[in-house]
């Protein structure tokens, strides 16, 4: 048999001439536990080139595993010193490899979009700014790059705790984290970027482009270190004017989020779980009643038949295509959860086609893995493998027929029960596709496990539909995930300090090339008090992603369980956000087609404004500042906000409340908005459109506004409307017009209302046609301090009135359990706990402290 090396693996002629082959080591060196049959080999050349593959690529170093190879290198290269680098991509990106021969026997590249585009040298002639030093250790490849002083850290992925990273470090290793710290140092994505903001407000984007486990540590000043197994290259991104530049061009490698369909912008309510068809239309129809918006209904793992995939319990979903039909009539779309875990049970369909497919992940020994998780002992799909990725987009297609309109892949870090590591172990085989890195143990694809799961998901409900824009909501994921899925953060807590955590969770996301997430408002795991579930709801409507979801054994946690002083926050809440997706659907087509955030930190408005890099209560949805309370003894307006220099003007939907965040618009800006709705069918292109106008100091202002049928994908084939708008104050005329336009989609014949922001809340009104040039007179100076004082006068009045959220410690009948305490910590010598007392007497971290090595979910239920 000839062994055949991908592509991405050969040495490249001009490096080794004919006379000068690489010296390669015999096949004596390897390690005794690695058989080989020297038969199977017909050539001293492919002999030769298994050897090269063998100690140049499954070289696993110090805690490998796997094949049981040698982490050393029969190479001259040095130990430490410079990278070599070569540009790539566009201007002013560089990829850096310890040396040549490493870039040529680096694994593929399964972050970037289009992975030739990291083999291919462009010709420029700029040089890098900033040169990483590298350094071999124990088989581990350790890359530090210097910035100046005073540089500030972001990125990093799905991490928890502050919002700026520095000082901090995190390990690239995909984990069920239930219940996670802000120190916990491993959640359940992987994303081994860092955003750097220099002290001049440039920025620098770095990527390590490895699916191993990658220690991420920014502890050192100014200071950027990656270290992993194996050899790996790292692409830097500028450094370039600001910080959206270098998220653009990270767009470029990784690619862009998937465009989401727009009822997917609206409000999703999920529970562990609806446990019958008539939980599910019960919830949707009290929606309806309370005039609360929602538009999807999620179904946990309760709906399967014993917790088998593409499965319906017979009892309590017996005819899920007419519950959906019922959902859809009253403007719900459902989303039902598939796992990665397959039943190991001979006779169930989907167990017994794997099989006869060979699609499983396997042990060393090449027999199937078998790990416990819902269902018991399972199965695990080896979705780094082309055929089990077809085999389960033809099950996610045939799936769809049952009226299915999203998918949810959960539990694809992947996790095992009853294991230490939370997951299956090192040394299972995957055998994978040449182009992504061919046969290789679990340590080089768990990381890209969950991405790759939710890629077929993905493909699956394209080959169903191929109408429709898929839904997918993964769990687990790597850099360049949000080509696919959505995301959450994960089974957060129901406390305060995870409500606070969610802004820079869900801005971290957004900073490493993911703006489709969101937390679990109201908090997973424990009891939300009324005051906790409404504070988190009011900010929680203005996240990209949209979702209230609570885990079993909890108490209710709709928006009206928690008295009406909630529910009509809740309401509120929600209501701004359905008016305010017209914008929100914009910025997406936006991070869709360019690569830009949807929510942004703060600092984004004036990258060299220090005041604003560790600001966390706030942040940006486009030019629209969003002011927030994660505290419970103050309410938004009697916080002191950090606000960015130059004009941001206050604005609210006349819905002011002391439990709601507060609204800024940016002077120069325009954003479109719509009709309150109860879903986000219920808007028709014929429905007036406002625009919010906030001018600046030179009385100008500008926006922009998509639309398009709002599903599939006519607008790639130019079917959409994109208008920008502008506006500009001469004298004491204000124009408002159409500069230009974009697209094919005919505007609407629909109603233009104006509404033209003063300050201290205040605006002035006007009305015309849509697509014609408006034309309002502004009051003079007097008049609009009046209507300013007016105005302030007013917004107090309506706090004052307001119902609040009481601020309740305890729930009655809920078994006195305390609500939305902080966990506790216990010490002992070197070691602290941090428990969580009311479920359970779960553990969910552990740290030892004089390492800084925090160890995330040790249950007490699962041991």
């Amino acid at each position: 048999m000839e062994l055949i090396t991908p592509p991405a693996l050969r040495i490249r002629s001009s490096l080794y001439p004919r006379s000068a082959p690489p010296r390669l080591p015999p096949l004596n060196l390897l390690k005794p536990s690695l058989s080989v049959d020297s038969r199977l080999f017909r050539s001293p050349r492919s002999l030769r080139l298994f050897s090269f593959f063998a100690c140049r690529r499954w070289s696993l170093g110090r805690g490998g595993g796997g094949f049981g190879m040698d982490g050393g290198r029969a190479t001259a290269d040095a130990t430490s010193g410079r990278m070599v680098f070569e540009p790539i991509l566009e201007e002013g990106v560089f990829r850096f490899d310890c040396s040549g021969n490493d870039r040529d026997v680096a694994f593929p590249s399964i972050s970037f979009a289009d992975p030739k585009a990291r083999e291919t040298p462009i010709m420029v002639h700029k040089v890098p700014e900033y040169i990483p030093m590298f350094e071999r250790v124990y088989g581990q490849q350790m890359v530090k790059i210097q910035l100046p002083p005073g540089s500030s850290f972001y990125g990093t992925g799905e991490v928890s705790g502050q919002l700026e990273r520095t000082g901090k470090r995190i390990f690239t290793w995909n984990t069920d984290a239930w219940g996670f710290g802000p120190g916990t140092t491993s959640l359940y994505q992987s994303h081994p970027w860092v955003l750097a903001l220099l002290p001049d407000g440039k920025a620098l984007g770095v990527l390590a482009d490895t699916t191993r486990r990658c220690e991420v540590d920014l502890r050192e000043d100014s200071t950027i270190k990656f270290m992993a197994a194996d050899v790996y290259p790292v692409i830097t991104f500028g450094p370039f004017e600001t910080p959206t530049d270098v998220l653009m061009s990270l767009s470029h490698a990784i690619g862009t989020v998937f465009m989401p369909p727009k009822w997917s912008l609206g409000y999703h309510q999920c529970r562990w779980s609806y446990d019958s068809a008539a939980k599910v239309l019960e919830i949707a129809r009290t929606f309806r009643e309370k005039c609360i918006p929602c538009d999807v209904i999620w179904m946990d793992i309760d709906y399967m038949d014993g917790f088998r995939c593409f499965t319906f319990d017979k009892e309590h979903f017996p005819d899920p295509k007419s519950m959906v039909n019922d959902l859809h009539a009253i403007g719900f779309r459902a989303i039902w959860m598939l796992d990665p875990g397959i039943k190991h049970e001979k006779g169930y369909f989907v167990y017994d086609s794997g099989s006869q497919s060979d699609i499983w992940i396997q042990r060393a020994d090449g027999k199937p893995f078998v790990g416990k998780v819902w269902p018991g002992p399972c199965v695990f799909p080896d979705f780094t493998q082309e055929k089990a990725r077809f085999w389960w987009a033809n099950l996610v297609r045939n799936f769809m027929a049952n009226g299915v309109d999203g998918i949810w892949n959960d539990m694809n870090e992947p996790a095992v029960f009853k294991t230490v590591t939370k997951t299956m172990p090192e040394s299972n085989i995957h055998r994978g596709d040449i182009e992504l890195g061919g046969h290789q143990n679990h340590t080089h694809y768990h990381n890209v496990y969950g991405m790759l799961m939710a890629r077929s998901t993905y493909e699956g409900m394209k080959m169903a539909s191929g109408t429709k824009r898929p839904f997918v909501l993964t769990r687990a994921g790597f850099i360049g995930s949000q080509r696919y899925a959505a995301t959450w953060t994960g089974d957060n807590l129901s406390n305060w300090e995870h409500l606070h955590m969610s802004i820079p969770m869900v801005l971290q996301l957004g900073l490493s090339g993911q703006p489709l997430s969101g937390p679990d408002i109201g908090g997973f795991a424990g009891n939300a008090t009324p005051k906790l579930f409404g504070r988190w709801m009011a900010v929680g409507a203005l996240f990209p992603f949209c979702r209230g979801h609570s885990e079993s054994g909890t108490i209710d946690h709709e928006p009206w369980s928690f008295g009406e002083e909630c529910e009509e926050v809740c309401r509120l809440a929600l209501m701004r956000r359905y008016r305010l997706i017209p914008h929100i659907y914009t910025l997406f087509y936006m991070a869709h087609t360019k690569g830009t955030t949807v929510a942004a930190p703060t600092f984004f408005a004036d990258p060299q404004d220090s005041r604003l890099r560790a600001v966390e209560n706030s942040f940006l949805l486009g030019p629209l500042l969003i002011c927030a309370s994660t505290v419970p003894e103050q309410c938004s307006h009697e916080l002191s906000h950090v606000l960015p220099k130059g004009i941001w003007l206050r604005f609210d939907f006349g819905d002011s409340h002391p439990d709601l965040p507060t609204f800024y618009l940016q002077g120069g800006s325009i954003i479109p908005v719509g009709p309150p709705l109860q879903h986000v069918g219920e808007a028709k292109p014929t429905d007036e459109i406002s625009l919010i106008i906030a001018l600046d100091k030179d009385g100008k202002a500008e926006g922009v506004l998509f639309e398009d049928d709002g599903d599939g994908y006519e607008y790639t084939q130019g079917n959409y409307l994109l208008t920008y708008y502008v506006a500009e104050l001469r004298s004491s005329m204000l124009k408002v017009k159409v500069s230009k336009t974009e697209g094919s989609w005919k505007r609407p014949k629909r109603a233009l209302h104006a509404q033209i922001l003063l300050g201290g809340g205040a605006m002035i009104d006007a009305r015309g046609v849509d697509g014609e040039e408006l034309h309002i007179t502004m009051p003079p100076e007097l008049e609009v301090s009046n209507l300013v004082a007016a105005s302030e006068n007013q917004y107090q009045t309506l706090l004052e009135r307001a119902r609040c959220i009481p601020d309740v410690r305890r729930f009655s009948g809920q078994k006195g359990i305390e609500l939305s305490n902080t966990p506790i910590e216990l010490k002992s010598g070197d070691w602290v706990l941090k428990v969580v007392p009311w479920i359970g007497g779960r553990i969910i971290s552990m740290a030892h402290l004089p390492s800084g090595i925090r160890f995330c979910l040790i249950s007490f239920q699962s041991l």
